[in-house]
């Protein structure tokens, strides 16, 4: 019997990670990703959370094999521009992995290989149209594909969302910029496992210690306007990366110094609520439906967890549109509280010199009333695909 074809615009982590579910669920996946095979993979790190990790066994993924190029990170100590300790905070228990982008990417993609799912590259998809029967895809080198379903995982700036809904939001400033980088040797001496994040005098900061002693890291300087090509040359933003640091305790700036290759300005986005996921053959899933901003820590979980549901809601032969319906009910409600709580983390790293005085007296206080009944982020973390 012919497996039934569905069609996944996006070859990164949503992508890939819905192939690999709809696989499992007796679909013939292909895989078609906007960018040429050999493009450089930018960016620096993220955070997979143990619900993320518990997705991935959902997935029949072994962990140990997809983040095998990350380390432990399960606790996270918040501290001011003084110096100051404001409190330790967990990051849901030992199985939080913290893992390079480009390490995660090349797991996922090897994955899909290894299931023998195909993925074309320099594949952006253009339009598409749909029929009671199926979905036929027009790509932008003017080549196309047709299937029963389209899953557009093509990220925050879907061309899937805005062909599926014309009418929809765009992709939201949030009023901070992103910049990343590695270390080639320790500076400082940190915990092994312990994220550490700092409200600096002008910006704000993250790094950890990886097992070899080099130190990831990430900032967030505040700038009104988004980012433009040509807005910095490497060594301005290093330099402005320095500047803002010079007056604060922590050691960002002597991390800073010792990388190699200091990444960005990124602008820092996310997607206000998307009233249209799905039509009766199509649907967005990962940042295409629900991009968070980086601070929830909850991107690459949101988007495993996504991939799980919607293998589970679309058993090969069962009815398309019903099964899609089924996927936006058990889906859109945790991820828009998700993405809530990425605005709102988000916002704290832009507060001026009051706000950051009142944020830094306050901080402990409503820490200890937050963990008085145990974790606040527990409905996050205990969340499982079921």
């Amino acid at each position: 019997m012919t497996k039934p074809v569905a069609l996944i615009a996006g070859g990164g982590i949503a992508g890939t990670v819905a192939a690999l579910a709809l696989d499992r669920a007796g679909w013939a996946p292909q895989v078609f990703e906007a960018r040429a095979h050999d493009a450089d993979e930018r960016g620096a790190f993220l955070t997979v959370a143990v619900n993320g990790v518990s997705a991935l066994r959902a997935l029949g993924l072994d962990p140990a094999v997809v983040l095998a190029a990350g380390f432990p990170t399960p606790s996270l100590t918040m501290t001011n521009g003084a110096g100051r300790d404001l409190g330790v905070l967990s990051l849901g228990g030992p199985m939080t992995t913290t893992i390079r982008r480009v390490g995660l990417y090349s797991a996922l993609r090897s994955a899909v290989v290894a299931r023998g799912i195909p993925i074309s590259y320099g594949k952006g998809l253009r339009d598409f149209t749909e029929e009671p029967g199926g979905v036929s895809v027009r790509f932008a080198d003017g080549s196309g594909a047709d299937g029963e379903l389209l899953v557009g995982a093509d990220g925050i700036r879907s061309r899937t969302r805005s062909v599926l809904d014309p009418t929809g939001p765009a992709p939201t400033y949030l009023g901070l910029l992103n910049a990343g980088g590695f270390t080639d040797r320790p500076v400082g001496s940190t915990e092994p496992g312990m994220v550490h994040m700092a409200f600096g005098r002008k910006a704000f900061f993250g790094w950890t210690s990886a097992p070899d002693g080099t130190v990831w890291w990430f900032a967030n300087p505040p700038r009104k306007e988004p980012v433009r090509p040509g807005d910095f040359t490497p060594s301005s933003w290093r330099a402005h990366l320095i500047e803002l640091f010079a007056d604060d305790a922590f050691p960002a700036a002597g991390i800073i110094r010792a990388t190699p290759e200091v990444l960005g300005p990124w602008n820092t986005d996310d997607l206000r609520r998307v009233p249209v996921w799905r039509s009766r053959r199509v649907v967005l899933i990962g940042d295409a439906a629900h991009a968070v901003a980086p601070s929830s820590g909850q991107g690459a979980s949101m988007a495993f967890e996504d991939g799980a549901t919607l293998g589970l809601c679309l058993p090969a032969g069962s009815d398309v549109a019903a099964g899609l319906s089924d996927y936006e009910q058990r889906r859109r409600s945790r991820v828009e509280k998700v993405v809530a709580v990425g605005r709102r983390n988000g916002s704290g790293k832009t507060a001026g010199p009051v706000g950051a005085a009142i944020r830094d007296a306050m901080f402990p206080l409503v820490m200890k009333m937050l963990y008085r009944k145990g974790d606040p982020q527990a409905w996050i973390y205990d969340h499982r695909v079921a």
